[in-house]
C-alpha cells in the first residue's frame, strides 16, 4: 500500500514539475526559433521547476516525510541541485551559444553585449540572480566547515541556506517573468504559485523550530532547506 502511495507521489511530482511546464510551452503562443534554441529554452524551464521543486522537499512536508525516509529525500535533493544548478549556471552561455551556427554576432560578443546591459532590470536581475546560486552553490559545497561558525550550528546553516534559497528564486523568477520568452501569464501564474507554496513550506519548517532546545543532527539529515 504503501509503495503505491511512494508511486502515485513520484508520477504527481514528475506531472507538477515537468510535465506542467512542458504542457504551458507546447500551448504558448511564442514563436518557435531553431530546435538547438527551443532545446535550450525547455532545459532551461525544467531546470527552474526542479529548482522549485526543492521547497517541496522541506521537512515540513509531512505527507513526503510519512512516505519517504529523511536519506532518501536528501538524495533526490542532491541530485535535482546537481542537475539543474547545472543548466542555471551555463544558462547565459546556453543563450548565446547558437550564435556560433548563425551569421554576425560572435558568441562572445553578444555575451559581453548581454552582461554589460546595465539599462536592462531584467538583465540586472539575471545577473544578481546567477551570483546568489553561485554562492548558494560554493556554501553549500563547503557546509561542514561552516555549519561549525553559526551559533546554532545546523539550524543556523538552515536558515542561512534557506535565506539564499528564497532570494535567490524570487530574484530568478523576477528575471524569468520580466524576459523569459516562454513566461506567458499561465506559466508565470503557475510559477509564481509553486513559489509562494514552497515558501509557505519553508516558513512552516522555521517556525516550527524550537531555537531554546539544543539539538545538532548532522548533515545528512533531511533536506538541506
Amino acid at each position: 500500500m504503501k509503495f503505491t502511495a511512494r508511486r502515485t507521489a513520484i508520477v504527481a511530482g514528475l506531472a507538477i514539475f515537468l510535465g506542467l511546464p512542458l504542457l504551458f510551452y507546447a500551448l504558448g503562443e511564442a514563436p518557435r526559433r531553431t530546435v538547438l534554441k527551443e532545446a535550450f529554452s525547455i532545459l532551461t524551464l525544467l531546470a527552474f521547476s526542479m529548482m522549485l521543486g526543492q521547497f517541496f522537499l522541506a521537512r515540513s512536508n509531512e505527507t513526503l516525510l510519512s512516505l519517504f525516509k529523511p536519506p532518501q529525500i536528501q538524495k533526490v535533493h542532491k541530485y535535482i541541485a546537481y542537475s539543474a544548478v547545472t543548466v542555471i549556471l551555463l544558462h547565459p552561455v546556453l543563450i548565446v551559444l547558437p550564435r556560433a551556427f548563425e551569421g554576425g554576432v560572435t558568441p562572445w560578443n553578444a555575451f559581453v553585449t548581454m552582461v554589460t546591459s546595465f539599462d536592462n532590470l531584467g538583465i540586472l536581475l539575471g545577473i544578481a540572480g546567477w551570483v546568489l546560486l553561485l554562492v548558494l552553490v560554493v556554501t553549500a559545497w563547503f557546509r561542514t566547515p561552516l555549519i561549525k561558525r553559526f551559533t546554532h550550528r545546523y539550524r543556523g546553516w538552515r536558515y542561512f541556506h534557506g535565506g539564499l534559497a528564497v532570494a535567490f528564486t524570487s530574484i530568478a523568477l523576477w528575471h524569468a517573468i520580466d524576459l523569459g520568452r516562454h513566461t506567458d501569464i499561465a506559466l508565470s501564474t503557475f510559477y509564481v504559485s509553486l513559489t509562494l507554496t514552497g515558501f509557505a513550506l519553508l516558513a512552516r519548517l522555521y517556525l516550527r523550530a524550537h531555537p531554546n532546545k539544543p539539538r545538532t543532527p548532522p548533515v545528512s539529515e533531511g533536506a538541506a532547506s
